[in-house]
């Protein structure tokens, strides 16, 4: 039996049976985000002005930044409310995997949020220091993958995508892989909100992907004719996959160019770490980064950036992550976006396609 605050109706008027389909709650799950990113959006823009939590725009960037300067953030408080609110109403409550991926988002929110608070309220430039961020995210995302390995008995092994038969098991040295997706993933996210929308929008279209895995992952005769791993109960992920694409979508509402409100750490590294979290349940992490392709490219143009500049004493891009590479080419900001955008989506149907292409 399924316990959702909304699940009782169900019992008690006939017209409500349809809250007892997964599909009908992850739809619904889309719809309650959107209204809660409706509703809360303009009251949370008006508090964060009041707040003074204004975004402080660096001056070695690119000068078109400049303009941003005073732009509220700290916006990804809105997404958290957005995923968390539908997901209570529609989700089972009674599912671990529910539980255990709140905890990872809400736990990086939690993180970005001290970080970003101290920075644009307090006024206190450093913040949260590296070591302190990347603390944070290692205990949350170990707490998590421990309890998924050793509590829930998740399997310890690896799916590739194209090969039907390579199926590795990593045993003990699963736990920091697990952990390295996760916190990679969070950082990756981090690490491409740099312009409007740029961020959000491939997180909506990875979060709609994973929900398709999700709820084949759940099912045991798709899972079983297309050959993918099956994690019994994983399918109820579904809805808060449904939830992350409707608060994704909902929060480009306000963060599309020109942006109203920046999401802030509070919103890239909850999110990252929602993705990876999933990828991990769902035993698709190696195909988190095809879908997260985009996330995987940024992050590494900044690896390869700051290893060429010490080991060689020359740049390899104007500057890093890459996005602002294409804006000191003289790429249009909206234009970089929508190219992302259009990139990630390719990168989608590439993903869904390894489900046949085995």
């Amino acid at each position: 039996m399924l316990y959702h605050l909304l699940y009782p109706l169900a019992s008690d008027f006939r017209i409500f049976n349809v809250f007892k389909y997964l599909t009908f709650r992850t739809i619904y799950a889309v719809i309650t985000a959107l209204v809660v990113s409706f509703i809360l959006g303009p009251w949370l823009i008006r508090k964060l002005e009041a707040l003074q939590a204004r975004q402080v725009i660096r001056t070695d960037g690119p000068e078109s930044h400049l303009k941003k300067s005073g732009t509220p953030t700290m916006g990804g408080i809105l997404i958290l409310a957005s995923i968390v609110i539908p997901t209570l109403l529609w989700a089972d409550l009674t599912n671990r995997y529910i539980w255990t991926t709140l905890f990872v988002i809400v736990g990086y929110g939690l993180i970005g949020f001290t970080d970003d608070y101290k920075k644009v309220v307090e006024k206190n430039p450093k913040g949260l220091s590296p070591r302190q961020k990347m603390a944070g995210q290692l205990l949350i995302a170990g707490m998590a993958v421990c309890f998924l390995v050793f509590v829930v008995n998740i399997s310890t092994e690896l799916s590739f995508p194209f090969f039907k038969r390579l199926h590795p098991d990593l045993s003990f040295f699963y736990i920091p892989f697990a952990i390295l997706v996760i916190v990679g993933a969070s950082n990756a996210v981090n690490l491409t909100d740099g312009l409007d929308g740029l961020a959000i929008g491939p997180v909506a279209i990875n979060a709609a992907t994973y929900l398709l895995f999700t709820y084949i992952a759940g099912n045991a005769k798709l899972s079983g004719y297309l050959q993918t791993p099956y994690v019994p109960g994983a399918g109820e992920l579904a809805v808060l996959c449904g939830a992350m694409a409707g608060a994704g979508i909902g929060f480009l509402w306000y963060n599309s160019y020109p942006a109203e409100v920046f999401m802030g750490d509070v919103g890239s590294l909850s999110l990252g770490g929602g993705l990876g979290i999933l990828a991990v349940i769902t035993k698709q992490e190696i195909l988190l980064v095809i879908v997260g392709g985009v996330f995987v490219v940024e992050a590494l143009s900044v690896i390869f950036q700051v290893g060429s500049y010490k080991y060689r004493g020359k740049r390899i891009f104007r500057m890093a992550p890459i996005h602002h590479h294409f804006e000191l080419k003289g790429v249009a900001e909206p234009k970089i976006i929508v190219r992302f955008w259009i990139i990630t989506i390719i990168l989608a149907l590439v993903a869904i396609s390894t489900l046949k292409l085995r």
